[in-house]
């Protein structure tokens, strides 16, 4: 296989003279430039491009932190993050976590090693102060609000959006509501919220009314056996996938249910959604990283009431 050095020896020019028209320096005679591309071609040389962006410093490579790929909220963030990355000559690597801190930490420790030039977040495991500690290795954008630190996020207008949710669902006439809600282990900041706003709306709603660790389509079976029981007139759930197997578990008497980020199948069912823009919250995150912006920025929902 050709080098760079071969080049050289073929054409009589330095190996530096080379490397400038690899790498488009303007600073090159154009005969010269015209006689390495020849050559080039004729050797069926191809640059090596990963050393070329060791050589500047960078891999034109982004880590994506997140939980799990299996699910409809981060596969909408996933494709507005890829086809802004995409259109900045940029890979992503996909860092799944399945919550677990010390594998989290880990990607954090390879981001230290300058395996990519930066990261987003899509939902961390830890704590922001452990990754406070890693700014020094490269802009890290946050896709959820983190309020009380100095680092970039681009989140979705989840506490509104929580508000108009129950508050339509009340409207409804509902009087004893449910919420399907992720890990039940290290609960997150956005379970918390999603408690609080209930609470907020219906100050006697009974956390009992919870169903946990629901993730998946196939985790609304075994949800809506436990709002059976529990006689629940209303569900929040924690994406349309979720709400439409609950509502095919029903045969009559079926709750309001309302799920999130506007899929076909809402559509199909007749059922609210929210949609919070998720591809565009992902587009916003890598824009970020690319600009170098530090700020804060929230992206509208949009309530969708069927």
């Amino acid at each position: 296989m050709a080098n760079i050095r071969d080049i050289a020896k073929i054409t009589g020019y330095s190996v530096s003279t080379i490397s400038r028209v690899i790498n488009n320096h303007p600073y090159v005679d154009d005969k010269k430039r015209a006689k390495v591309l020849e050559v080039m071609a004729e050797l069926n040389y191809v640059p090596n491009r990963s050393a070329q962006n060791l050589s500047y410093g960078r891999t034109k490579n982004i880590g994506v932190i997140l939980p799990f790929v299996n699910h409809d909220y981060y596969d909408q963030m996933l494709s507005g993050i890829m086809q802004a990355a995409f259109d900045h000559g940029y890979q992503i690597s996909l860092l799944p976590t399945n919550y677990d801190q010390k594998l989290e930490k880990r990607y954090l420790a390879e981001f230290s090693k300058r395996s990519f030039d930066g990261l987003i977040v899509t939902t961390k495991a830890n704590s922001i102060q452990v990754f406070l500690d890693y700014l020094q290795y490269g802009p890290i954008i946050f896709c959820e609000e983190i309020p009380n630190a100095d680092v970039s996020c681009v989140y979705i207008n989840l506490k509104n959006s929580l508000k108009e949710a129950f508050s339509y669902l009340k409207e409804r006439g509902v009087t004893h509501p449910g919420m399907t809600l992720g890990r039940s282990k290290n609960i997150s900041h956005n379970s918390e919220l999603s408690i609080r706003i209930a609470k907020e709306i219906y100050p006697d709603f009974d956390e009992a009314n919870i169903f946990w660790d629901c993730i998946v389509a196939e985790d609304g079976i075994q949800a809506a056996c436990f709002f059976k029981k529990q006689k629940v007139d209303g569900i929040l759930t924690f994406g349309d996938s979720i709400a439409a197997t609950i509502l095919q578990q029903y045969e009559t008497n079926k709750p309001l249910v309302i799920g999130r980020e506007n899929l076909l199948i809402s559509e199909v069912m007749g059922f609210s959604t929210i949609d919070h823009h998720l591809a565009e919250c992902g587009k916003k995150a890598f824009e970020a990283f690319y600009h170098h912006k530090q700020e804060k920025i929230c992206i509208p929902h949009h309530f969708i009431k069927r």
